[in-house]
């Protein structure tokens, strides 16, 4: 059950956050809201949400909320982070993502379709932390993945991966050498991104495992085919 999360919004716009709190509150969710990122982080330092959406201006600051999420990021690899604000450049989509939020909306998107982003996020952490009768954990060489604990290790090192993150190299990795598409990743994480936005996450996912590792070359790119994990 997702009833009963903690969402917090962060919009400067008092309408409009309030029409979200109204909406997210109807389907169980309990809310708070925040204009600022100052008073979000204030918020924050009681009790961290299950998800966050943020807006990317935020009064005064024309990238609060890219540097809202930023900062959350270092404190948690796996809060779920929602995007939604009225700039809809795929520039401000790929520079949302690669700070690390889990989804990108623009406020062209109708409630009910953010409402079903948040209930999809909300959906990918309990399958990863109730996979049932599936294994539990998927090693391929030096990799592997607790769905359980919703962990990424390289090498014994760990990889502080986001939930679309984690879900992306889970559907690379149970599969080594087959070609996984944009549609079938973005299936995956269950998250719907153009062609320019999966490469960005592919980038930041790299990035990752070469901090860990500089000789990392398991994700290779099938030019246009897509994305396989190749085995070490």
């Amino acid at each position: 059950m997702t009833t009963g999360k903690l969402v917090a919004v962060v919009e400067d716009d008092v309408a409009i956050r309030d029409n979200y709190i109204a909406g997210l509150s109807r389907q169980g969710y309990r809310v708070v809201g925040y204009g600022t990122r100052k008073e979000a982080l204030a918020g924050f330092a009681n009790r961290f949400p299950d998800l966050v959406i943020i807006d990317v201006n935020l009064g005064s600051e024309v990238e609060g909320g890219f540097e809202l999420c930023r900062e959350l990021r270092s404190r948690s690899a796996q809060l779920p982070i929602i995007f939604l604000t009225a700039r809809e450049s795929e520039l401000d989509a790929v520079s949302g993502l690669r700070l690390g939020a889990d989804d990108y909306l623009t406020k062209r998107t109708s409630l009910e379709h953010l409402l079903a982003r948040v209930a999809a996020l909300f959906r990918r952490l309990e399958a990863l932390r109730s996979a049932g009768d599936a294994a539990e954990t998927v090693e391929q060489g030096s990799l592997t993945l607790d769905r359980d604990r919703m962990t990424a290790t390289w090498k014994t090192k760990p990889i502080p991966l986001t939930v679309t993150e984690f879900w992306v190299v889970h559907a690379l990795a149970q599969h080594p050498g087959h070609v996984r598409n944009r549609d079938q990743l973005m299936a995956a994480a269950n998250v719907v991104l153009d062609d320019g936005t999966v490469t960005s996450q592919i980038k930041r996912i790299r990035a990752k495992f070469v901090g860990a590792d500089p000789a990392f070359d398991a994700i290779q790119t099938v030019y246009g085919m897509g994305y396989r994990w190749q085995a070490d």
